[in-house]
């Protein structure tokens, strides 16, 4: 009976909770247990259960009659947000021992509504990777598995592993340039990036200040839906919060798309893209037309600039704000010898505490704002991202309502055939998921078929800014019509 609480969406338990067919406290120990014997995939790397079992217990006593949707659910959270009084170390070892005074926006608007802290999941080192193996706490793994150990995506690697593994309701993720959307491919579960703004950033370990924007992981859409609208609203101490009404999202998801104009851009079909991508993709627009949508080919031109903009302009403001990390207030400090002053201690601390990803960027972002290469790198990366925005502009402005592409160029890849032996491979990982980032819109991956061995695949939707509830009832219905109800074998 334990095992198959944690099997739950978050929108079973909630009726369940309601019902008084079960309570928090039960549904949190589940986890926990299940947390307990999967050490094996590296997802959660700082447990907090007496934490859970103590808003668990309080989310009973409060009882569910008129209670928020997400009361006495139990979720994880990335190590990326900040939690007051739990270890917050964007998988790095230059935070090692930080523990925040002071909660992120979106975790805070969470434990409000009554949600469930498991713990802190696994990511790639300040969200810097496409495949969890930067993480100073080690891979993370995915619970689907064929013959051999392979990547649960990144940067939220640990929140995509622990939702595919039924470890959690739901995850919090941040994406930056696909890191919600890629590892929820990955992994066979639905992902949200929303509308840069539509969520705060505060309290949120910064990599790219114009590019993140956190969102929910979860077992399908419905759920997606229920966790985006806590996580959404305007905040004060977020100077790019959007002053935006939150709509009800989860009424929003009627199954209804007849009339819709869904866009098939020319340019995201790749020299090489495996045949179960391209007969995927296929399948999943004739699906939308079955359901009453018209397909329309259109055209992003200024796609193929995508990948090279925003490997400039990510580094160059990450650059930026690591530089705040200097072993001076708080986190790693090297151990200085005599003589050493204060330009060696920062030299030392950063040497020891970044990994080699995060050094590298740095690198780059260092050098393209440099003064002799402002303009040839930086300046015109910003002039190739706004071209892109504008492409999209067109798009939904010649009447297309979202757009369908793939979410990842391939399924899973087994951990350490990257990583370390070629960066730029590494990097086409996001090809599909980036010009989101750069235009600042809202995208969706959802899972909706399987390759040959048996691994997930998922499509990914754009949507209209501000729009994430029209996105996420196309999802909807795409998921509806793929009828993806696929899970790992268990092994761990």
């Amino acid at each position: 009976m334990m095992t198959e609480l944690t099997k739950l969406t978050i929108a079973a338990a909630r009726d369940a909770l309601r019902k008084g067919d079960v309570t928090s406290a039960e549904l949190t120990q589940a986890c926990l247990t299940a947390i307990d014997g999967a050490d094996a995939l590296n997802a959660f790397v700082h447990k907090t259960p007496e934490v859970a079992m103590a808003q668990a217990k309080s989310a009973d006593d409060r009882g569910y009659a008129d209670a928020p949707g997400l009361q006495g659910i139990p979720l994880g959270i990335k190590d990326l947000f900040c939690t007051k009084g739990v270890a917050s170390q964007a998988a790095s070892r230059i935070l090692d021992g930080f523990r925040p005074e002071y909660e992120s926006t979106v975790t805070s608007q969470l434990f409000d509504r009554g949600a469930v802290m498991l713990g802190k999941l696994n990511m790639d080192e300040f969200a810097m990777g496409s495949s969890n193996e930067t993480s100073v706490y080690g891979d993370a793994v995915n619970p689907w598995r064929v013959d051999e150990n392979l990547t649960p995506g990144g940067s939220s690697g640990g929140s995509a592993a622990a939702v595919a593994a039924d470890l959690c309701l739901g995850a919090t993720g941040t994406d930056t340039g696909g890191s919600i959307r890629q590892p929820a491919a990955f992994t066979g579960i639905t992902g949200v990036k929303p509308t840069y703004g539509r969520v705060s950033r505060w309290g949120i370990v910064a990599f790219a200040s114009s590019l993140d924007q956190a969102g929910p992981m979860t077992k399908d859409v419905r759920d997606a839906a229920i966790m985006l609208e806590a996580m959404c609203g305007h905040d004060p101490k977020d100077s790019t919060s959007a002053d935006l009404a939150v709509p009800d999202f989860e009424a929003m998801l009627t199954g209804d798309i007849k009339g819709k104009t869904i866009g098939i851009p020319a340019e995201y079909r790749m020299d090489g893209m495996p045949d179960a991508i391209e007969k995927l993709w296929s399948e999943g627009a004739e699906m939308l037309r079955d359901a009453g949508a018209k397909i329309v080919d259109i055209s992003l031109p200024h796609t193929k600039y995508a990948l090279p903009a925003y490997y400039v302009i990510a580094p160059a403001e990450a650059s930026s704000n690591l530089a705040r990390y200097d072993g001076v207030r708080f986190g790693h400090r090297a151990k200085l010898e005599q003589g050493d002053g204060i330009t060696e201690m920062y030299e030392k601390t950063r040497a020891e505490g970044f990994g080699p990803e995060v050094q590298r960027r740095v690198m780059v972002g260092t050098y393209v704002l440099s003064a002799g290469f402002y303009d040839a790198y930086y300046n015109r990366a910003r002039k190739v991202r706004a071209l892109i925005k504008q492409d999209f502009d067109t798009v939904f402005e010649d009447g297309v309502d979202a757009i369908l592409t793939p979410a990842t160029p391939s399924a899973a890849f087994p951990l350490g055939s990257m990583a370390d032996t070629d960066p730029i491979q590494m990097y086409l990982n996001d090809v599909f998921t980036v010009t989101v980032n750069l235009a600042g819109l809202p995208g969706v991956a959802v899972p909706t078929g399987q390759d040959a061995r048996g691994l997930p695949l998922g499509l990914q939707l754009i949507g209209r800014p501000w729009e994430e509830g029209d996105l996420l009832n196309v999802a909807y219905s795409l998921e509806r019509a793929a009828g993806f109800v696929g899970k790992p074998a268990k092994w761990w």
